[in-house]
């Protein structure tokens, strides 16, 4: 009966640990792509510790996946230092990008049923609605976007675009939304309702084209 109690202890405080971590890693994943925690930022494990209110460990080991995740570089005997953003990044994440939304609207152009064509609608209302405010419209944009990927199918492409979109938030974060414009879907669903794949993978390409422009423009400002 005591090893059995002790057996049961011992998952349960596992499971605790566990769940401290994941608390932990969202946690600073979400300062990280806010840029609470600013690109070229030297971090310490007791600072971040004190801030997240728990103990070193659960902040090693979710650091330890931010670093596999390539949000953190691990210096030896110091700390963590948050990955700078660079425009070469920037560039490659939109060109990567790129590559994932043009294969899923030209997809979702092949396969969108009238109640996955109803959804985009609704979605596409929310960001022209008169009294959106800002947040909501950015909300509404991800919801597009993933709804997109959701409707080709593929489920890779989908996981690949939510981390993508992750880095495109970091990004627009960075620029300090100096601005609250923001670049319309109306083409894309257009494309995508009429079932024009071709149509739909080149409105694709440019909005994305204009959306990376658009924070590239507001970093150098």
């Amino acid at each position: 009966m005591s090893s059995a109690k002790e057996l049961r202890l011992h998952h349960l405080t596992k499971a605790a640990k566990l769940g401290e971590v994941d608390r932990v890693y969202q946690l600073l994943k979400n300062w990280l792509i806010e840029c609470e925690l600013a690109p070229g930022e030297a971090l310490s494990e007791i600072d971040l510790a004190a801030r997240c209110q728990t103990s070193r460990t659960p902040i090693r080991e979710a650091c330890n996946r931010l670093a596999q995740d390539r949000w953190l570089t691990r210096i030896p005997h110091k700390g963590y230092l948050v990955a700078p953003i660079s425009v070469r990044e920037l560039l490659q994440v939109y060109e990567y990008r790129k590559l994932l939304e043009c294969f899923g609207a030209e997809r979702a152009a092949q396969t969108a049923t009238p109640g996955q064509l109803e959804e985009l609608g609704r979605i596409i209302a929310v960001e022209s609605a008169a009294n959106a405010d800002f947040k909501d419209i950015l909300a509404a944009s991800d919801s597009f976007h993933l709804t997109i990927a959701q409707i080709a199918g593929n489920q890779r492409v989908l996981d690949q675009l939510k981390l993508t979109l992750e880095l495109v938030r970091r990004m627009d974060a960075l620029s300090g939304r100096k601005d609250h414009t923001w670049i319309p879907h109306a083409d894309v669903c257009i494309a995508i309702r009429s079932h024009m794949p071709v149509e739909a993978r080149q409105a694709m390409a440019t909005h994305i084209d204009h959306a990376r422009d658009r924070i590239l423009r507001l970093l150098a400002s």
